[in-house]
C-alpha cells in the first residue's frame, strides 16, 4: 500500500514501513553491514567504520536521483527500528550478460532474521515494480550456498534461469515476469 502522507514512506505493510534510506539511518546500516554473518554470502567484506556508510547512503541516495528508484530502509512499524533494506537497483553495469535492468535486493540486521520480514518486504517491492513502475520482469541473484536467500525467491516467484560465476563465486540469476508471478 502506497503511503502518501509522508513523503519518505514508500510502502506500508501490516508490519513494515519502507521509505528511502536518510543520512540519519548511519546506526542502523553500520550495524547491519558490519557483521560478518551479514556478509557471509556477500562478498565477505563488512565494513569497519561509519564513515564507509556515510559514503554507501550517499551511494544509494544518488540513485534515487539518478535513477528513480534504489534500496529502501525497512522499519519495524511497533517499534520503529531500522531492520534493514529491500529494494530495487537499477543495474547499469554488466552482470551475467545483462545490463539495464532491476535487480531486487534484500539486507536484514542479523536478529530480525526468520521473522518473515525479508519475504515481506521483497513481496511488496516486486508488487510496486509491477504495479505503480509497471515493470515487465525484474531480475535477482543469490549464491547458490545462500538457502534462505534462494528459498525466498523461489517463494515469491522467481524462476531460475542459470547458475552463473559472479567474481569466483558460484551464483543463481532468477527472473520473475509480471504475468507469471503468484
Amino acid at each position: 500500500m502506497e503511503n502518501t502522507t509522508h513523503p519518505n514512506i514508500i510502502i506500508e505493510t501490516e508490519r513494515l514501513i519502507l521509505r528511502e534510506i536518510l543520512p540519519t539511518d548511519v546506526d542502523g546500516m553500520f550495524e547491519l553491514d558490519s557483521d560478518p554473518d551479514v556478509h557471509l554470502y556477500l562478498g565477505n567484506q563488512p565494513v569497519h567504520h561509519q564513515s564507509e556508510i556515510k559514503d554507501v547512503i550517499e551511494f544509494i541516495r544518488r540513485q534515487y536521483v539518478d535513477n528513480g528508484i534504489g534500496r529502501w530502509a525497512i522499519i519495524e512499524k511497533k517499534t520503529n527500528a531500522f531492520v534493514g533494506w529491500a529494494g530495487l537497483k537499477y543495474i547499469t553495469e554488466q552482470t551475467n550478460h545483462h545490463i539495464h535492468y532491476y535487480d531486487l535486493g534484500y539486507r536484514l540486521i542479523k536478529r530480525y532474521w526468520g521473522q518473515g520480514i525479508a519475504p515481506e518486504a521483497a513481496k511488496s517491492v516486486l508488487d510496486y515494480a509491477f504495479d505503480k513502475m509497471e515493470l515487465t520482469e525484474v531480475y535477482a541473484m543469490a549464491d547458490c550456498n545462500n538457502d534462505g536467500s534462494n528459498h525466498i525467491l523461489q517463494k515469491l516467484g522467481f524462476q531460475l534461469i542459470e547458475r552463473f560465476d559472479d567474481e569466483g563465486v558460484a551464483h543463481n540469476w532468477y527472473r520473475i515476469i509480471k504475468q507469471q508471478r503468484p
